[in-house]
């Protein structure tokens, strides 16, 4: 059965039976690499990060799961179900995990950066997207996985899986906290300066393409952005705490690390 087929089928029967599905072509599109290392894992932190028994904190490569709810906060949506799912997935595979390191080994807190396969050869990223239990992301340069990735989450979001159930997009003048978030709205400007290619939305958020990415984008369609619907996602911050507002500047900022984090139909 080909790939497009099998999205549409996924779409069309229920989700006890879209990840049995996703499965063979998990196996098709995300195989694991020969002889990669193996690890035991010591516990399940969340829905993107394992912890390994060798002390190793994980986070795994392509996916931002819901936000359990730490420091006495709430859990995000789906939070406790994508922890549970990945723990389902480890434990299927007896708590043995392959890793795959990315170009970039390690963020800034100290976290190793792999994609995360099981003792089948599956990537367990793959999986959870295929589920609605994580949202694709993209950062430069661990994106060896990214087309797979992205046509998992697709499977998810034409079924209406998980978080996908109620559409997660906000509109760009109902931002009102930092954070991780899908957003929709309508270009006002586009320019490009020393700092990189702005991409404004009024005075409600401004995308900004750091000037080591622009390369990865096709810069003549961001041009011609201006005065289009834009759906984007990413890491929303809240610039007026930073000290850097100056007057008349969107208060919030997103930060476009590749391009499918940034969904436009340009006409």
């Amino acid at each position: 059965m080909g790939f497009s087929r099998l999205l549409k089928k996924a779409s069309l029967v229920g989700a006890f039976f879209v990840s049995a599905i996703w499965l063979s072509v998990a196996h098709a599109l995300c195989p694991a690499p020969a002889s990669l290392p193996t690890a035991q894992v010591q516990r399940v932190v969340d829905g993107d990060t394992v912890r390994l028994r060798d002390g190793r904190s994980v986070r795994m490569i392509g996916i931002n799961a819901p936000e359990t709810g730490k420091k006495g906060q709430t859990a995000q949506p789906f939070a406790e179900a994508a922890k549970r799912r990945l723990q389902t997935l480890v434990d299927e595979s007896d708590g043995q995990v392959r890793l795959r390191v990315g170009e970039q080994a390690t963020d800034h807190y100290g976290r190793t950066l792999a994609n995360v396969y099981g003792r089948d050869g599956a990537n367990l990223e793959a999986q959870l997207l295929a589920e609605g239990l994580g949202y694709l992301v993209a950062i430069s340069p661990n994106v060896a996985l990214i087309d797979c990735q992205q046509a998992a989450e697709r499977t998810a979001r034409q079924a209406g899986l998980g978080l996908w159930r109620n559409s997660p997009l906000q509109p760009v003048d109902q931002i009102n906290s930092g954070g991780f978030a899908l957003v929709s709205g309508r270009v006002s400007n586009v320019q490009r300066n020393n700092g990189g290619i702005w991409i404004e939305f009024q005075d409600a958020l401004v995308l900004r393409i750091a000037p080591q990415l622009v390369g990865l984008f096709d810069s003549a369609m961001l041009e011609r952005l201006k005065g289009q619907q834009v759906e984007a996602r990413g890491w929303v911050v809240d610039r007026s705490r930073r000290g850097g507002l100056k007057p008349g500047q969107p208060r919030w900022m997103m930060s476009i690390t590749h391009p499918v984090m940034l969904n436009a139909t340009v006409r």
